[in-house]
C-alpha cells in the first residue's frame, strides 16, 4: 500500500495558524480601504477560503501572511469597483487605486501598526457600548473566537456573539470613520482602548484556549499598540502605566514556559531568564507615568486612594515593579504588594482583584487569613466558572494541610480551564496531593 500524502494535513495546519497570527493586520490593512469593519473582516475570511483552495494543491508560499494580505487587498479593490455605494469612496481614495496591484506586504512596517492602531480606535468608538468595544476588537485586533472571548469576560458565548454582530452593524449605520480621533474624541475612547490593549496581551501571556500557554504575537502586537499610545499621548499617565505593565509582564516570557511547554509558576521561575531591558524600560515608563500623575506614595501613606489618586494601570505596574525588583519569591515585598492590591481593589473593585490580593495576604498573613478572603469570593456569580477560584484555593488548602479538599479544587479547576497546558499542569498538582 501506498503511503498517504501528508500535504493535505500540513497545508491546513499552516493555514490556521497564519491566519490566527496574521488576521488582525489582514483585517486591519483592508479596512483601511473598504472603510467598513466588518466587510474587512469578510474579505479577510474570503482570503482564507482562497488559501485553503490554493495552498492545498501548491503549496504553502513562502511569505504566507503576505500572500493572505495581497489576497484579500485585491478582493477590497475588486468590491469597490464593482459596488455602485462604493463610488465615492473609489475616488476618495484615488485612480491609482484601479491600476496599482497591492504590494505583496507592507513597504513600511510601522504602517501596518498604524492600521492597527486605527482599528483599535474604531472598534472603541463611543457610538458603542464599552463591552462591545472590547469584545469587537478582541476578535478582529486578537483574533481570538468567539468562546475564548467569553471565558476572558467571563459570559455566556451566545452574549459575545450578539455584542460583536451587533457592534459591527452599529459602526457600519453610524458611518465611523477609520481613523485614530484628535482632541476630545481621542480622549473619550483612551479607556476603553487601554482596557482592550490590556485584554489582547493577558490573552497572549496566558491563553484561555488551545494548546499553547503563550502566544507570543498577541503580547507583542499589544506591546507595540502600548508603546505606539505612549509617544502619542505623552502627558496620559495610565498610557504611560499600561505600557510599563506590559514591558514587565512580557519581561517574564522566557522563563513562563519549560522545554516541552508547560507552564512555570511565578515561584519556581528561573529569574535569570527574565528579560532585563525589557525590565529597564518597565521602570523608564512607570517613571513617566509617575512624573505625569498624582503621587503613589500619596495613596500609600493615606491608606486608601485620594481623588485624583493613581489609576489601576499605575497600581498594577507599580506591583509588577515590586516582583522585578526582586532578586527571588522569597524575597517579594508582598506586604507592599498586599496594600496596592487593596488600594487597586478600592479604585477598581472586580472580583478578579480581590483574588489577586488574596494570594498576596497569603504571603505577607499567611494561608488562613487569605481563604477567608477567597471564601467570600465562593458566591460570585462572575467566578462561578473562573478556573483560577479553586486554583487559589486549592493552593490555601495545600498549604494548611487540608489535602483531599485541596486536591478536589485543582482537579475542579482542571476541569474548568480550556487551556491544555493549564489543565495539565493543574491535574499535576491534585496528583501530587494523592489524586487518580
Amino acid at each position: 500500500m501506498e503511503p498517504q500524502p501528508t500535504e493535505q494535513p500540513s497545508a491546513e495546519h499552516a493555514i490556521e495558524t497564519v491566519f490566527r497570527l496574521e488576521s488582525p493586520r489582514i483585517i486591519a490593512g483592508v479596512a483601511r480601504i473598504v472603510r467598513d469593519i466588518g466587510i474587512a473582516e469578510e474579505l479577510a475570511q474570503d482570503a482564507l477560503v482562497a488559501a485553503l483552495e490554493q495552498w492545498r494543491r501548491d503549496g504553502v508560499p513562502d511569505n504566507p501572511g503576505a500572500w493572505l494580505m495581497a489576497t484579500a487587498r485585491r478582493r477590497a479593490v475588486d468590491l469597490i469597483r464593482r459596488r455602485e455605494n462604493y463610488a465615492r469612496k473609489l475616488a476618495e481614495i484615488g485612480r491609482d487605486l484601479e491600476t496599482t496591484v497591492p504590494p505583496q506586504e507592507p513597504a513600511d512596517p510601522e504602517d501596518i501598526d498604524d492600521d492597527l492602531l486605527r482599528l483599535v480606535f474604531t472598534a472603541c468608538h463611543p457610538v458603542l457600548s464599552a463591552e462591545a468595544r472590547i469584545a469587537l476588537t478582541l476578535r478582529l485586533l486578537g483574533g481570538l473566537t468567539t468562546p475564548e472571548i467569553a471565558r476572558a469576560f467571563l459570559v455566556p458565548e451566545p452574549t459575545i456573539a450578539q455584542r460583536i454582530v451587533r457592534a459591527k452593524r452599529t459602526l457600519a449605520t453610524k458611518n465611523v470613520a477609520f481613523e485614530v480621533p484628535y482632541g476630545p474624541d481621542r480622549e473619550a475612547r483612551l479607556d476603553s482602548v487601554l482596557d482592550v490593549i490590556y485584554l489582547i496581551f493577558n490573552e497572549g501571556y496566558a491563553a484561555t484556549a488551545g494548546d499553547d500557554w503563550l502566544r507570543p504575537a498577541l503580547c507583542e502586537d499589544a506591546l507595540r499598540l502600548a508603546r505606539v499610545l505612549s509617544s502619542l499621548m505623552p502627558k496620559e499617565p495610565e498610557v504611560h502605566a499600561l505600557t510599563s505593565l506590559l514591558e514587565f509582564q512580557a519581561s517574564r516570557a522566557a522563563a513562563r514556559t519549560g522545554p516541552d511547554g508547560a507552564p512555570v509558576l511565578l515561584k519556581d521561575q528561573n529569574r535569570r531568564r527574565w528579560n532585563r531591558m525589557l525590565i529597564a524600560r518597565g521602570i523608564k515608563a512607570l517613571g513617566r507615568a509617575d512624573a505625569t500623575a498624582p503621587k503613589l506614595s500619596a495613596s500609600l501613606e493615606q491608606g486608601g486612594p485620594p481623588s485624583g489618586a493613581p489609576g489601576p494601570y499605575a497600581l498594577q505596574a507599580t506591583i509588577a515593579a515590586c516582583h522585578a525588583h526582586a532578586y527571588s519569591y522569597e524575597e517579594t515585598d508582598w506586604r507592599t504588594i498586599a496594600t496596592l492590591y487593596g488600594l487597586l481593589a478600592a479604585r477598581a473593585p472586580s472580583p478578579v482583584v480581590e483574588l489577586n490580593r488574596a494570594v498576596a495576604v497569603s504571603m505577607a498573613e499567611g494561608p488562613g487569613p487569605a481563604l477567608t478572603i477567597v471564601d467570600t469570593l465562593a458566591a460570585e456569580p462572575a467566578l462561578r466558572d473562573y478556573h483560577l477560584l479553586p486554583s487559589v484555593r486549592g493552593d490555601l488548602l495545600a498549604r494548611l494541610g487540608r489535602t483531599t479538599e485541596a486536591r478536589a479544587e485543582f482537579a475542579r479547576a482542571a476541569e474548568l480551564t480550556g487551556n491544555a497546558r493549564e489543565r495539565e499542569l493543574l491535574a499535576a498538582r491534585a496528583r501530587e496531593l494523592g489524586g487518580p
